[in-house]
């Protein structure tokens, strides 16, 4: 799988002085920059204070998210979650008047808010599944080739055996495969978060950010995206915001647990849900508020 790498190896002209170095997100990890060891952090949050405007929705937020392990924030609406998930993208940039004020956010080192890191490239690293399925009005399989099409990739054999890994890995391929010319509009809700979901995976991220990819769909759909999750933590890093609890408990190895901006605790979902260091968290995770 291609994974995110830290840095951009520009090569230099035939003459003249050598470009400067420049952090950004690109496609293919450099020999020399090993990917994190088990255990260690891929995404590195560091002290961060986040604003809309005047309003500082994120306080001091400092954790790191473990390669190849699915992290769950929860906490009540406007806890700040969701807003912290699209920082890791930075799909906040395009709130007009959203800023960081302080604090760094770094994917294998890179801080991804330095002016010069590719957003794009960014991005297309780090996928994104939100609340709500967003199929584009076109066909099964156009909805999985269209960002590889973006990307100059026009060759049909290549785009077909794409198409089919991703449907594969996300559980949906046998229920789609004789319907691939069809507009993606005609499937069910659960089917159609699991192609958003084959969309996101068909460019090959090494992180997925779902924000509250099961909150419109009924149980057998959710738990049908829940085995989608399970089965993903092996190939990609994920991270989920959910406000279902059991949800959290049943699909994350790690849980955050945010309130009114700041983040309370984070630690194993086992210990989050069984046996939490803060009364905080323990109060909500009973549901004595929340």
């Amino acid at each position: 799988m291609v994974t995110v790498p830290s840095r951009l190896d520009s090569t230099p002209p035939a003459s003249g002085p050598a470009p400067a170095r420049r952090p950004t997100v690109v496609e293919g990890v450099p020999p020399s920059v090993p990917a994190p060891a088990a255990g260690q952090p891929l995404v590195e949050i560091e002290h961060l204070d986040f604003f809309y405007g005047a309003s500082q929705a994120l306080r001091e937020i400092t954790l790191g998210i473990e390669r190849q392990k699915v992290t769950a924030f929860i906490g009540p609406s406007g806890c700040g979650k969701s807003t912290l998930l699209r920082c890791l993208n930075r799909m906040n940039d395009l709130i007009e008047g959203t800023r960081i004020v302080r604090g760094s956010i770094r994917i294998h080192g890179v801080d991804i808010n330095q002016p010069d890191v590719d957003v794009i490239e960014l991005r297309k690293r780090v996928g994104m599944v939100f609340q709500k399925s967003n199929p584009f009005p076109k066909s099964i399989h156009e909805n999985i080739t269209y960002g590889l099409r973006l990307q100059g990739i026009r060759d049909k054999a290549k785009l077909d055996e794409i198409v089919e890994r991703s449907l594969r890995g996300a559980a949906l391929w046998d229920e789609v495969k004789d319907r691939l010319g069809e507009s993606a509009m005609g499937l069910s809700g659960g089917q159609q978060q699991r192609l958003c979901i084959a969309r996101a995976i068909a460019v090959e991220p090494e992180i997925i950010l779902m924000d509250e990819p099961c909150s419109a769909l009924d149980p057998v759909a959710t738990a049908k995206v829940e085995e989608l999750i399970q089965d993903l933590r092996s190939r990609f890093t994920i991270v989920i915001v959910t406000h279902n609890m059991q949800q959290a408990a049943r699909c994350s190895d790690r849980t955050a647990f945010f309130y009114l901006g700041k983040l309370i605790e984070y630690a194993d979902t086992r210990d989050i849900f069984t046996n939490p260091a803060n009364p905080q968290t323990e109060a909500y995770v009973s549901g004595r508020f929340g």
